[in-house]
């Protein structure tokens, strides 16, 4: 798992350009995706409890929070959980377990792909597991 604040943080050779207009904020640069989807959730819900084999996702928050439960598919621990934000972006690499946990407002995000993921091929790379939120 790897989480950057589009807004706050600069890495990866993205920029910000800011000025009396408002701002733009680099989300990728030279990174290859094949899906992009939109997500909005409900109050109260969960979502995830999966891994996915190959596919690399990314997650952009754009409203709303939520709590992002993580850990590798051969750990044993307890999964970790960092709370989500509007522009977080986190990154979940092949073989993590992730689940989400959306809070009382709800939420939307934007689910950024490299890897079977959307249309005919959404559920081609998903493993689903109990779930790891505590």
């Amino acid at each position: 798992m790897i989480k950057i604040n589009i807004f706050n943080d600069t890495v990866d050779g993205l920029q910000k350009f800011e000025d009396d207009r408002g701002i733009i904020a680099d989300i990728f640069y030279k990174k290859p995706l094949e899906h992009v989807a939109l997500i909005k959730s409900e109050p109260n819900v969960i979502r995830g409890n999966h891994y996915h084999k190959e596919t690399t996702q990314h997650m952009l928050m754009t409203q709303g929070s939520m709590e992002y439960w993580y850990k590798n598919l051969n750990d044993s621990a307890p999964a970790k959980m960092i709370l989500l934000k509007r522009g977080d972006l986190v990154t979940t690499p092949p073989k993590e377990i992730h689940a989400l946990k959306i809070g009382n407002d709800g939420n939307e995000f934007i689910v950024f792909s490299s890897g079977l993921r959307g249309g005919q091929d959404y559920e081609s790379d998903t493993y689903r597991v109990e779930t790891i939120i505590d």
